[in-house]
């Protein structure tokens, strides 16, 4: 990802989330040198993802594909790719949160080996006030378990 890329990334971002991240945010992340990747179409950024890496371990602090693109596998594709970095930065774990109502991201998280470790009371943002996030976290060994599919 690249400052340039921020209009497609926010794209992104209002599709798939009512509460999106603000460009500043993302311009932050690149600013500080975290990972910050795209997934790209032919013609578009379809997907992306941001990760911090520090102390022994990662975080993913967003991971979004667009509502067009989903159950395609990207969104696994680019955890995996997420948690290569990390472990190839020295990782010895990852955490990241997620809403308690997003069923398809905690289906791949758990899937790739998440677990949940903590929740976080009113975390989110929601229509209806607050929402809790749950945060997962998972063992990054020196070989990836990644599961066949």
């Amino acid at each position: 990802m690249q400052e340039q890329d921020l209009d497609g990334v926010m794209a992104v971002e209002r599709a798939a989330y009512p509460f999106p991240w603000t460009p500043q945010i993302f311009r932050d992340c690149l600013y500080c040198g975290y990972p910050c990747w795209v997934a790209e179409s032919e013609t578009e950024i379809i997907g992306h993802g941001v990760m911090s890496i520090g102390g022994g371990e990662c975080q993913i602090l967003n991971l979004c594909v667009h509502p067009d693109h989903r159950r395609q596998g990207l969104g696994r594709r680019m955890l995996r790719h997420l948690l290569d970095l990390g472990r190839n930065a020295g990782a010895a774990s990852a955490f990241l949160e997620v809403r308690v109502s997003n069923r398809s991201a905690l289906a791949l998280y758990r899937g790739e080996g998440f677990n949940e470790v903590g929740r976080r009371p009113r975390y989110y943002p929601a229509a209806q006030g607050r929402e809790d996030g749950l945060v997962l976290a998972r063992e990054l060994l020196p070989t990836p378990p990644y599961p066949a599919r």
